[in-house]
C-alpha cells in the first residue's frame, strides 16, 4: 500500500488511525506463532459479507463460511445433501413442497450493538429467503437489491412461498418441479440471516447495516476489516456445534502466490491456497507444512459475449477457441495441478460428456471459419481480467498474454484490460466486456449449478451469465433436466446441452485445477470439505486444545 503524505492535520489524524488499524489486525509473526489465532491467506479479497448479494468465492469465504450458517450443508451426492440449520426433512409425493425440521437451540451472534432476545426460529428462513424474492419486502432494494443466484434460477417464479409452520418447522412450496431444490439451500447465497436484527436496523433506519455489519449463527463472528486487505472473526463461544478450538480468524489478502509462500515459511499465514505450481516440489518437501489437494469441480475459462460484435457469430467464437493452445497454458502457468480444459463441465462431474468437447488447437481451420464470417483480415476486440489477486488461473494477465498472441497469428489485435477484482465483477455485469478471463466453481455438485447458472437466458445481463448466452433450446434442456429427480434421464439431457455448448461456444474452456491448499504444521483437523470447501472451525492448533 502507498501512502501520501499530508500537511492538513485531520488527513494525517486519518493516517495515524489507519496504520494504527493496520498494526491492531495483523498478527505480528513471534506472537502468532505461539497464539491461538489462524491467519488464512487468500489471494482475492471478498467483495461484500452479503452472500445473497454475491457470486464470487472469495466474498462467501468470507461470510457464509465464517458468519453465517445455512439450513443444509453441500455433500458430494448433490441429491443428498448434509443436515446443518434444519436437522430433517420430506418431500412431497408431487415434489413441490420441502418440509423442514429445524435445530433448535441455535445462537445468534452479538455483534455491533445487537443482542438477540431470542434462538433462531422459522421467522428467519422466512425473512431471509421473503428478501430475495419478495421485490415488495422491505429489504429487497437495501444494497442494490441484486440476488445474483435467485434471479438466475427463476428462484421468484419456482417458488410460491416460504411458510412457518411453526417455530420450528419451515415449508417451501413450488410452482414446478425442480429436482435439485435440496442443493439449492445447501448453497452459500442461501445462507440464514437475523429477522429481529433486519427489525432493529429498521427501526433505527440503518438498514444497509445488515449486509455492512453482519450478525449470523456461524462459527465466526466479524471483529474488524479493513477493506481489501484483512479482515479479523472471533470465534463464536455459542455455536450450535461447539466454539472452534482456537480464538480468532484473520484473513490477510495476499495476491501474489510468492509472497503467500514467503509468509507461510515465515509463521505469517497459516493456510495458503492456489500456489505457485514451480514452488509445490519444495512445499511438499518441507516438513514444517502439508499440502492438501484434490480434484476440483472447476474452470477456468474465456467468456465470449456474444451480444458484441463478431462474437455475435458462433464461426468467430470457435475460430478464436480453435486458435489458443491451451496446452501451452496449463504447462506455463498452471502446472500438474491443472488439467486442459475442453467442454462445459469438469470431468469429475457426473453428467459429464466426453464426447463433447472442443478440439484441440487447429489455427487453419481457424483461418478459414474466419474467412467464412468475413473476417479474413481480423478484427479488434478486448481481453478483461483482475489486475490484483490470481485465484484458480494464478496468473491471468499471463494466460491474457498468451491468448493476445495466439489471435494475432489471426490478424486479430486483442488489448488486456485489467480491472480491480470488485471493479472488475461490476463491469462484467453490465457486460461491458468483449471477452473476459474468469472461473466457475460448482456451489453445490449439481450440473444445473454449472450449465443452467451459466447459460440460461435468465442470467443474461447478470453476473452469472458473462455469455450474454441465450438459447431457447439450451433452456429448454434445462427445464426438462429440473423436472425429473431420475440421474439417468437428468445426465441425458445435460449430454445434450453440452454437445449444443460445443456447437455454439460462448465459452473458450482453459482448464480445471486441483483445490490445493499449504497447512501450517500447527494446524490439525479437517479442512477441505466437499466441493473444495474451507471449514475453518474444524482446525485446532497443535498444543493449544480446548
Amino acid at each position: 500500500m502507498r501512502l501520501r503524505g499530508s500537511r492538513h492535520p485531520l488527513a494525517r489524524l486519518a493516517l495515524l488511525r489507519l496504520i494504527a488499524l493496520l498494526l491492531a489486525l495483523w498478527p505480528q509473526a513471534a506472537a502468532h506463532a505461539a497464539g491461538r489465532t489462524v491467519v488464512y491467506c487468500p489471494s482475492l479479497a471478498p467483495v461484500a459479507l452479503q452472500p445473497a448479494l454475491r457470486n464470487d468465492a472469495a466474498s462467501f469465504e468470507a461470510s457464509s463460511r465464517t458468519i453465517y450458517d445455512r439450513l443444509l450443508e453441500p455433500s458430494t451426492d448433490a441429491m443428498q445433501p448434509r443436515p446443518a440449520l434444519a436437522r430433517a426433512w420430506t418431500v412431497s409425493a408431487d415434489g413441490l413442497a420441502y418440509t423442514l425440521q429445524l435445530r433448535r437451540d441455535v445462537r445468534f451472534q452479538r455483534n455491533f450493538g445487537f443482542t438477540p432476545s431470542r434462538d433462531f426460529t422459522a421467522a428467519d428462513v422466512v425473512f431471509t429467503f421473503q428478501r430475495m424474492l419478495d421485490a415488495k419486502h422491505p429489504y429487497h432494494d437495501v444494497s442494490g437489491g441484486t440476488y445474483t443466484y435467485a434471479q438466475s434460477m427463476e428462484l421468484p417464479t419456482l417458488i410460491g412461498a416460504v411458510r412457518a409452520l411453526d417455530p420450528y418447522t419451515v415449508r417451501f412450496e413450488l410452482r414446478r418441479r425442480y429436482a435439485p431444490f435440496l442443493a439449492v439451500l445447501a448453497m452459500d447465497f442461501a445462507s440464514i440471516g437475523s429477522a429481529e436484527y433486519a427489525a432493529q436496523l429498521q427501526r433505527a433506519h440503518r438498514m444497509e447495516d445488515f449486509d455492512l455489519k453482519p450478525v449470523g449463527t456461524g462459527p465466526f463472528q466479524l471483529e474488524a476489516q479493513l477493506a481489501g486487505s484483512m479482515l479479523r472473526y472471533a470465534a463464536f463461544a455459542g455455536h450450535w456445534r461447539g466454539a472452534p478450538a482456537y480464538d480468532h480468524l484473520v484473513f490477510a489478502i495476499t495476491p501474489d502466490s510468492t509472497m503467500r509462500w514467503a509468509r507461510l515459511q515465515r509463521g505469517e499465514c497459516d493456510i495458503i491456497g492456489y500456489p505457485n505450481p514451480a514452488d509445490l516440489p519444495a512445499m511438499r518437501a518441507d516438513p514444517n507444512v502439508r499440502v492438501i489437494s484434490a480434484p476440483g469441480l472447476n474452470e477456468g475459462y474465456l467468456a465470449f459475449n456474444t451480444e458484441h460484435g463478431p462474437l455475435r457469430d458462433a464461426r468467430v467464437r470457435r475460430a478464436l477457441a480453435l486458435a489458443v493452445n491451451r496446452r501451452a497454458i496449463v504447462d506455463a502457468v498452471l502446472g500438474a495441478e491443472a488439467q486442459v480444459a475442453s467442454g462445459a463441465l469438469p470431468p469429475a462431474m457426473w453428467s459429464y460428456n466426453a464426447s463433447a468437447t472442443l478440439p484441440a488447437q487447429d489455427v487453419a481451420q481457424a483461418r478459414r471459419l474466419l474467412a467464412a464470417a468475413g473476417y479474413s483480415s481480423g478484427f479488434d476486440t478486448s481481453i478483461w481480467t483482475t489486475a490484483t489477486g490470481q485465484g484458480l488461473l494464478r496468473d491471468p494477465r499471463r494466460i491474457a498474454v498468451m491468448i493476445q498472441s495466439d489471435w494475432a497469428a489471426l490478424g486479430v489485435h486483442a488489448r488486456i484490460r485489467s480491472y480491480e477484482w470488485g471493479e472488475l465483477l461490476e463491469r462484467l455485469a453490465r457486460g461491458d466486456h468483449d471477452t473476459a478471463l474468469m472461473t466457475w466453481v460448482s456451489d453445490d455438485g449439481d450440473p444445473d449449478n454449472f450449465l443452467a447458472s451459466q447459460f440460461s437466458c435468465s442470467g443474461v445481463h447478470t453476473a452469472q451469465n458473462l455469455s450474454e448466452y441465450c438459447s431457447k433450446p439450451m433452456d429448454a434442456l434445462f427445464a426438462q433436466a429440473l423436472q425429473t429427480t431420475d440421474s439417468a434421464r437428468r445426465a441425458a439431457l445435460y449430454a445434450q446441452a453440452q454437445q449444443r455448448f460445443v456447437r455454439d461456444v460462448p465459452w473458450l474452456p482453459l482448464a480445471h485445477v486441483n483445490d490445493t491448499y499449504v497447512v501450517s504444521g500447527r494446524l490439525r483437523g479437517e479442512l477441505l470439505l466437499p466441493l473444495g470447501r474451507l471449514r475453518f472451525d474444524g482446525l485446532r492448533v497443535v498444543g493449544q486444545d480446548h
